[in-house]
């Protein structure tokens, strides 16, 4: 390897054996912050410190909230913050305020800005920033190894000498230069060089100085950050202007849009841009001293796979094919093959289990036959199509396709006047509702979040692939279209659907409840990789985990309630009409009758979907009386027909956020109006398209 290589694996930070003596004397309080552009390795780096196993995509934004963790050095207890990723400190965005807010008013010991070293000129323009706000930053080049193989080569000692901070290289998936990372967090003397003033010209010193001098005189901000707030006052930068309460300050807000002015007037520039440019220029030259990269070899494999899967006409089509093989695998070898091993055991479960329990009390009986094994066990016999969705799920998300997938469907986005970055929302969704709600916090714009978070519940999340199993499997499973199954295409017919009743309503949403100014997306392309099995299945795991976990709280304590509504009063027949929880059922039994499917058993499942859609399963299996996946199956076709059932998957797609995503819409808007809003208005769009497509198949013939 050349001299100009600087990702030695070995490469050992020269550290003044003085700074050693400091590690006696770090508090348990001691805090790190990671902080980096989305997709840089940032969440990988956190987890190789703190041992944690926090999801890592191929894909930008992973972390939308600051994670906790936290490691050891020389036996003294470290804190490790993940913030969420960012391009730039402007703090339009909730995850920019989230890191923005931490850096600033936290003052952690030591900032780790992780960088990809692959693509420096854009991680520069954070880092910049970040050097401006805060002095105690060491630089992790991480990725190193793929920069290598892209023959980009870079000095890190001049590097590390023009921005007067700590340089290390990295490979955080291989746990390469961690510990010296660590180590240079911590002992490096960072407060030696001050915070980095960057040369705006003239102009912009002679007005923020006189900026600065009145905000320290008002004590409206410290001395070390003085000239950072004058620059972003300057900018326009509305979360500093916030923070110093511009407005209730006429003599220094007036001092600003005179020196904005002034900028305008002597560069021919709005302030935003000159500055914007005179730190690209900085990075420019910047990256002319410091990065070497050999020319010779332009064939770059992720740019002729981009060729294809963006392309304006392939891509869309391409996306959409690829999530039908998807549900055409999902259906066929995870639910149909794997899941008939799982289905067999739970019916000898139940069949041991009656004749076990033969001279048992009818309650403790019915408690475990009815409610444990028809009621959890009927869902648990879905977690091998669990695990074969999220192995191909997580397979595409380390790839890098998912950002593709997202850039996309970011035309299909603007087409209707919405965000691209929904698409992010809404392609997240797919997993679990309550990350994609989660996930709006990257939109910049209220009105963007807000639609975000309204059709996020829309997309077809795994929650409700066990209903979607269970009634494609008993009247479409043993159907053909060639070599493709009925069921698959069902599976695949929900998950459009969902995405088209999400756009249709975020553009009713925008053009009434959210009027606003049209947005820009910006979303990094990274670069393919090719998926370890390790990383895939650790991934599917941890998905599949949390189904088997809400299978055993939150949907067991969901069956402990409707066993006793189904058993009282004493003396009814167990899951009969009688009893109270047919009674409930029977009350909104005729509201359910216009879309084929007005029985009590229906409604009452329904209503328990609300707190979790996975239930809704579990209550068919109990209500019917199923101790085992084929009575369940027998109970269904004795009240459903496939026209029935299909009405009945739209209803369950579309009619009501969970109670978990509830929750999170009313945390997220900070407010319980919208929370209720967004359920009975999904409510109404669930009911109307499960009514519109029993009529309409009743109308061509299909019952």
């Amino acid at each position: 390897m050349s001299d100009r290589t600087i990702y030695s694996i070995n490469y050992l930070a020269q550290i003044d054996v003085t700074y050693i003596e400091r590690v006696g004397e770090l508090s348990k309080d001691y805090t790190i912050a990671l902080v980096g552009n989305p997709n840089c390795g940032k969440t990988s780096l956190f987890n190789m410190l703190t041992g944690s196993k926090q999801h890592v995509g191929n894909w930008p934004g992973v972390t939308v909230e600051r994670k906790e963790g936290s490691t050891s050095y020389h036996g003294k207890n470290i804190k490790v913050i993940d913030l969420p990723g960012t391009y730039t400190f402007s703090a339009c965005s909730e995850d920019e305020i989230i890191a923005v807010n931490y850096i600033l008013k936290e003052k952690p010991d030591a900032v780790i800005n992780v960088i990809d070293s692959g693509n420096l000129e854009r991680n520069l323009y954070l880092t910049l920033q970040l050097l401006e706000m805060n002095s105690r930053v060491v630089i992790a080049l991480n990725m190193a190894d793929e920069a290598e193989k892209r023959k980009i080569f870079i000095d890190k000692e001049k590097l590390s000498e023009a921005l007067s901070t700590p340089v290390v290289p990295t490979i955080a998936t291989k746990n390469s230069g961690i510990q010296d990372l660590l180590t240079m967090s911590i002992n490096y003397e960072h407060s030696a060089g001050g915070l980095l003033k960057l040369d705006y010209g003239q102009v912009v010193k002679g007005e923020s100085s006189k900026i600065v001098q009145v905000l320290l005189d008002k004590g409206l901000a410290a001395t070390e950050t003085a000239n950072l707030v004058a620059i972003k006052l300057l900018e326009g930068d509305q979360y500093f202007i916030d923070s110093v309460k511009l407005k209730e300050n006429p003599d220094l807000n007036d001092m600003v849009k005179a020196g904005r002015q002034r900028i305008s007037d002597e560069t021919g520039f709005d302030p935003e841009i000159y500055l914007a440019d005179k730190r690209y220029e900085f990075i420019v030259h910047l990256i002319e001293e410091c990065v070497h990269k050999d020319n010779t070899n332009t064939d770059d494999l992720t740019e002729k796979i981009d060729k294809i899967v963006t392309n304006k006409w392939l891509g869309l089509p391409l996306f959409f094919a690829i999530m039908f093989l998807l549900y055409q695998i999902t259906m066929g070898f995870g639910n149909d093959f794997l899941g008939g091993y799982v289905d067999s055991g739970f019916v000898a479960l139940g069949e041991y289990l009656s004749r076990v329990m033969v001279n048992s009390p009818e309650l403790l009986r019915s408690f475990v036959i009815d409610a444990m094994i028809g009621g959890v066990g009927s869902v648990l016999v879905f977690v091998p199509l669990m695990l074969t969705m999220y192995f191909m799920i997580s397979f595409l998300e380390d790839s890098g396709y998912m950002a593709r997938a997202a850039y996309v469907m970011d035309k299909l986005m603007n087409a209707v006047g919405l965000h691209g970055k929904t698409a992010v929302s809404m392609i997240i969704s797919s997993g679990c509702n309550v990350t994609g709600i989660m996930s709006t916090r990257t939109l910049d714009t209220k009105k963007d979040r807000m639609i975000g978070i309204l059709i996020s519940p829309f997309v077809s999340c795994s929650a409700r692939l066990p209903v979607y199993a269970l009634f494609s499997g008993v009247f479409f499973g043993d159907q053909q279209f060639g070599i493709l199954t009925v069921s698959g295409i069902v599976f695949f017919s929900l998950y459009l659907l969902g995405i088209i009743v999400a756009v249709i309503a975020g553009k009713v949403l925008s053009k009434t409840l959210f009027k606003g100014e049209k947005s820009y997306f910006i979303m990094e392309l990274p670069p393919y990789r090719i998926p370890t099995l390790k990383s895939t299945l650790i991934h599917m795991w941890e998905k599949t985990e949390s189904f088997i976990r809400k299978a055993g709280t939150i949907i067991f304590g969901l069956v402990v309630i409707i066993w006793l509504l189904s058993i009282m009063p004493m003396g009814v027949e167990p899951g009969s009409a009688d009893s109270i929880l047919g009674k409930i059922g029977s009350i909104m039994a005729p509201l359910l009758r216009p879309a084929g499917f007005g029985s009590w058993e229906a409604a009452v499942a329904l209503i328990v979907g609300v707190g979790a859609k996975e239930a809704i399963v579990a209550t068919f299996g109990m209500v019917y009386g199923a101790g085992e996946e084929v009575q369940l199956a027998s109970a269904i076709q004795m009240y459903f027909t496939p026209l029935t059932a299909y009405a009945f998957m739209v209803m369950t797609l579309l009619y009501a956020p969970c109670a978990a995503s509830l929750g999170v819409i009313r945390r997220e808007t900070n407010s319980t109006k919208w929370a209720l809003f967004a359920l009975f208005y999904s409510l109404l769009i669930g009911w109307t398209a499960a009514v519109l497509v029993y009529q309409a198949g009743r109308l061509f013939g299909f019952q």
